[in-house]
């Protein structure tokens, strides 16, 4: 019990902060307890850990489906939307090189303890969310770099890959991100030296790619025949 008598003790003033940056606040506290808990926590849990009320929680955000989906928006969707998978077309610069590049960028991007164990608790509670994130992943990279790879090799580029390049695109993408789940989830032993890791591995893939479509030869560009 404090008497009358005693003096208050001295401290900083805790900053107040504005209702967006509460948000912000909440959003991102809520990404560490959901990475370490998965989504079976519960938001009363969660309000603890914030140190707040679960009421006030649920002001910010009326159920847990709409926290759920906001830490998918700041954490997956914000990172991503830097513009850095369009490099990949600048046919300006060889297509290794631009390779290269898109999966350093890309990797430093999800390549962290937070970001991997999210994504595979997303997969783990089969919500849509990881769903749309693998049809993002088809269409906006893995479609993209067969048809740079196709341009390269002088086949005809077309919109839609084939389902053999699909799978064969998705071999460099997953082997890519295990090697992530191996060193942020597993703890296993990695070679540290991730760019040499990405170097190898794509100069396994642009091999692999010319090879299956070797026997292509119909897909091949034909020489334009000038009539005159």
């Amino acid at each position: 019990m404090i008497r009358k008598d005693q003096p208050k003790r001295a401290g900083i003033k805790q900053k107040r902060l504005s209702p967006n940056e509460r948000r912000r606040e909440f959003v991102a506290k809520a990404a560490e307890f959901f990475s370490e808990e998965g989504f079976g926590g519960g938001t009363r849990a969660l309000a603890r850990r914030l140190g707040v009320t679960q009421p006030l929680l649920y002001c910010y955000f009326p159920s847990k489906d709409d926290l759920i989906k906001e830490v998918y928006r700041t954490v997956y969707l914000d990172p991503l939307e830097t513009g850095w998978e369009k490099p990949l077309t600048d046919r300006s610069r060889p297509l290794r090189d631009r390779l290269l590049e898109f999966h350093r960028t890309y990797t430093e991007a999800i390549f962290s303890r937070k970001w991997l164990r999210i994504y595979l608790y997303f997969g783990l509670k089969g919500l849509d969310i990881n769903r749309w994130y693998v049809g993002m992943v088809k269409d906006k990279i893995l479609t993209r770099i067969i048809r740079e790879c196709r341009y390269e090799v002088g086949l005809v580029v077309q919109n839609k890959p084939s389902a053999t390049e699909l799978e064969l695109a998705w071999a460099l993408h997953g082997g890519i991100f295990y090697y992530g789940v191996r060193k942020y989830i597993y703890d296993s032993p990695v070679l540290e030296d991730k760019d040499r890791v990405i170097s190898d591995v794509l100069d396994v893939f642009l091999a692999g790619f010319e090879r299956v479509n070797e026997s292509s030869a119909d897909l091949r560009c034909a020489p334009i025949k000038v009539v005159g």
